[in-house]
């Protein structure tokens, strides 16, 4: 755009890069909302009219305005414009999974990829889609589908593993996630090999492989350091090292506490500060930060991530010694769809349950163990 301010298609495709980073909690700041609306502005002003100026005006209303049926007026409007795209159904599909329509999104995502079969990003959204509804066949075939078109792609190869974690597979899990290291890219498939290696109790490993990312790798936000700090801290005490942890932990909150304060409604910063303060002994600040989480992405206003947010909350309530509390949390987490945080993206699973041993100080109580042999819905 240095080169040719007046490219409307260039500020109508920045606006909506700077509105999804703000939705998906990448930069919660205001300067970011700020930035999309601007680009936005932009664009409106040299095509109004043009198709990618209503697109990015349909992206802003959903993903900085939250406001849903504005976004699915102008999504639809678009579509009288744009007949054969495939963005349309896929944005009025992420529109329905926001609003809890489970089936309807399964429904625009069928139709997005009627249009464009080969779309790598829809048949990974399908997966997704699948992977909150817990039908693990069908997401399996979606990643398939990826793997046809560019085989041995290592990050949807991870993301297949992490579908068998979640069916107690670790056997064909561990094969898949032979090649990850503390230099890989993806944070999906570093955090998917971490899980691997807890579920196995292989907890020395696991924490080696976290402190050399830490060491070596070149984060891209501070926010992304701060979750690794946590993840180490929260590893290390599951290990009995409880001094080293309490290290970690202060680390990973003097990481956390500013950015938290400059981004006081992100929820995914709240969450690693709740984890930190629990692995402290601070038992008061981890609840009252974990119930704040929740506050900030209610599952009322966020069926697919909002969940994700009473899983911090179960997580923070077992390492504090509420079991009872924990286990009612998860008993609810169990009947809901949901795209998790702890196991991302995939929600809580009895199988799950049953090998982690985050859950450990919950395998007393009948009503938890009853949890862990109940079948997937």
């Amino acid at each position: 755009m240095q080169l040719d301010p007046n490219f409307a298609l260039a500020w109508a495709r920045l606006s909506s890069a700077h509105a999804f980073a703000y939705f998906s909690r990448v930069d919660t700041t205001a300067a970011r909302r700020d930035a999309a609306k601007q680009a936005l502005e932009k664009a409106q002003k040299l095509q109004p009219n043009s198709p990618e100026t209503q697109l990015a005006l349909g992206y802003y209303q959903f993903w900085v305005l939250c406001d849903y049926g504005l976004a699915k007026t102008t999504f639809e409007r678009v579509s009288k414009m744009l007949p054969s795209s495939s963005e349309i159904p896929k944005a009025l599909g992420y529109i329905a999974r926001r609003e809890g329509q489970w089936d309807q999104s399964i429904a625009y995502s069928e139709q997005a990829l009627a249009l464009d079969p080969r779309n790598m990003e829809l048949l990974t959204d399908a997966a997704l889609t699948y992977i909150a509804l817990r039908k693990f066949p069908a997401a399996l075939k979606f990643y398939d589908r990826r793997l046809d078109i560019t085989p041995n792609d290592p990050d949807v190869i991870a993301l297949k593993a992490g579908i068998y974690q979640a069916q107690g597979n670790l056997q064909e899990a561990a094969k898949l996630l032979s090649e990850i290291n503390a230099q890989t890219p993806f944070f999906l498939s570093f955090r998917i090999n971490m899980t691997e290696l807890r579920l196995e109790r292989k907890l020395g490993e696991a924490i080696r492989l976290a402190q050399a990312r830490l060491a070596q790798f070149h984060f891209t936000s501070e926010g992304d350091k701060g979750g690794n700090q946590v993840r180490l801290a929260w590893t290390q005490r599951l290990n009995g090292d409880t001094a080293g942890a309490k290290v970690t932990a202060e680390q990973a909150r003097n990481t956390l506490e500013p950015l938290c304060k400059n981004q006081p409604d992100n929820a995914l910063l709240a969450a690693g500060l709740s984890v930190a303060n629990a692995v402290l002994g601070d038992k008061e600040s981890a609840l009252k930060e974990a119930e704040r989480v929740i506050t900030l992405l209610p599952s009322s206003k966020d069926p697919v991530n909002g969940p994700a947010c009473e899983e911090i909350l179960a997580l923070v309530e077992t390492m504090v010694g509420e079991n009872s509390r924990a286990i009612s949390t998860l008993t609810r987490l169990l009947q809901t769809p949901y795209s998790g945080w702890l196991y991302v993206p995939l929600p809580i699973t009895p199988a799950l349950l049953r090998l982690d041993p985050i859950w450990d100080p919950l395998r007393g109580d009948p009503a938890f163990q009853k949890l862990c042999e109940e079948k997937q819905p």
